[in-house]
């Protein structure tokens, strides 16, 4: 049998690292839109000061690679030697089954780089590699001015095995889909739409705020940001956004469902897995029993959270425990929220939204939860009860009590019917410190009510999500930490 040569992996790096020849070449993505997490990302690969493999993982195709490309070219035009960088995706054939360290000799002995050069080196798609995290752990140990970059898109292996295997080792950071904030900033509107001001939204973010110029229009980009306004290409690319749904389905979800997990997890009933998917896509925002799941499906109760938990750590789907009236968590939890990670995904599954479509309720309260997701550090709630629900809660850590709640509605009619306010009042008046006024945000109408002696806010969804989304991202120095040593 014949094996691979030494020569053609060495052609192999030399083309996918062609400003080691031509560095004066525009590399690719180099002009492309940044991220508005490239800067932090940018500077910790900078930061040589700590001895840490940096880890990016998160979905299919929300700019991965391209943020890689883009930090090789800010390295590059900065003066760092371009024969100093290296980038490889092991997604590529000819890499299979080669370790790390050998692709790193290749490198090094291309250039006559010692092992105490100051290199810097990319791995793409990760989890290509068998037992890819004992590798870059002895890489890391073993090449100490080297500094390693790895990128993954099967986010269960890489957090499952860095944490086990990769302690003190790895810095693990999380790139999630679009906030909406992003998507207006690449579609070029985020200035003409909104205008910063100096007020408190009374949600848990801080200031500064923010207020539409035109509610009409931004509730236009925000339909368009929850059919299509997750992914960097299909904002981007006219043929992407005429068929958002197959580029969605085929290349994000099906990979996943059909490849990603199934050969992580050994999963043998592939349809088993993609019927649950599309259950709870389609059932996004909305509560769901194990029971009703069971039931509907034909699948074991013990099956379905095994394969709800894979579907979480792929950055599928975000699942949002139940508490009471009076902020107590279940012992048992069969009754939870799941939403989507991207409410892109239900539109390429069952078809766009309109302003009008009725589905638009439950995947503005997706998005909301989708901008949230930028923020490891808040965990979230709803409340539910007999006769009513709440549909953010925040607890607070010590001692599990709400800080504050918000409704979420595509809708204006709370700022009229005022009974639609009565689930909130009841919940508040168990919580003199819940803090006020509670945000229940709207279609367009924004004001501040008095009603039960509870103070209201009211605020148009896509005003709050691009708020919410905005100040996330301003905190990304403080948002995105290491590992655990």
């Amino acid at each position: 049998m014949l094996e691979i040569a030494q020569e053609d992996i060495d052609a192999r790096l030399a083309f996918d690292n062609p400003w080691w020849d031509s560095p004066e070449d525009v590399i690719p993505f180099e002009k492309n839109v940044r991220r508005k997490y490239f800067e932090p990302f940018f500077r910790a690969l900078n930061d040589r000061s700590v001895r840490r493999a940096i880890v990016l993982m998160g979905p299919r195709r929300v700019g991965k690679t391209v943020m890689v490309y883009q930090a090789i070219a800010d390295l590059i035009r900065a003066g760092t030697s371009p024969q100093t960088v290296m980038y490889a995706s092991l997604e590529t054939p000819i890499y299979t089954g080669i370790a790390l360290d050998k692709l790193v000799e290749l490198f090094a002995k291309r250039f006559e780089h010692s092992r105490h050069d100051e290199l810097t080196i990319f791995f793409d798609e990760i989890q290509y590699l068998r037992d890819w995290e004992t590798h870059l752990k002895s890489l890391v140990d073993s090449f100490p001015a080297y500094k390693f970059v790895v990128t993954g898109s099967a986010a269960a292996a890489l957090r499952l095995k860095s944490n086990e295997s990769g302690a003190g080792r790895f810095t693990d950071y999380i790139l999630p889909p679009l906030t909406f904030a992003e998507y207006l900033m690449f579609v070029g509107r985020e200035d003409e739409l909104l205008e910063k001001m100096d007020e408190d939204d009374g949600d848990g973010i801080a200031r500064p705020s923010y207020r539409a110029t035109n509610i009409s229009e931004l509730n236009e980009e925000f339909v368009n940001y929850l059919n299509f306004g997750g992914y960097p290409e299909a904002v981007f690319s006219d043929l992407v956004r005429s068929n958002a749904s197959q580029y969605i389905k085929s290349d994000i979800i099906d990979k996943v469902l059909l490849r990603d997990l199934p050969s992580l997890y050994g999963i043998n009933d592939i349809q088993e897995l993609n019927r649950l998917f599309t259950t709870l896509a389609y059932n996004t925002g909305q509560e769901i029993s194990l029971e009703s799941l069971a039931q509907s499906s034909g699948v074991a109760k013990n099956t379905i959270k095994r394969y709800m938990e894979y579907l979480e750590a792929a950055f599928l789907i975000r699942r949002v425990e139940r508490i009471d009236q009076n902020a107590k968590r279940f012992k048992r939890a069969m009754n939870f929220k799941v939403y989507l990670s991207n409410p892109s995904m239900r539109a390429a599954l069952f078809g766009t939204l309109s302003t009008g479509s009725p589905e638009i309720g439950a995947l503005t309260e997706t998005a909301i939860f989708s901008q949230w997701q930028h923020n490891q550090a808040t965990q979230l709630f709803y409340a539910r009860w007999k006769s009513g629900e709440v549909d953010i809660v925040h607890l607070d850590r010590i001692s599990q009590k709400p800080t504050w709640i918000v409704e979420v509605k595509w809708s204006d009619q709370p700022a009229t019917k005022t009974q639609l306010l009565d689930n909130c009042v009841r919940f508040a008046s168990r919580f003199p410190k819940l803090r006020q006024p509670i945000l229940m945000t709207t279609k367009s109408v924004s004001s501040i009510i008095d009603y039960h002696n509870t103070r209201f806010r009211f605020r148009p969804s896509s005003e709050y999500a691009y708020a919410l989304g905005a100040n996330i991202l301003n905190s990304l120095d403080l948002l995105w930490k290491g590992a655990d040593d």
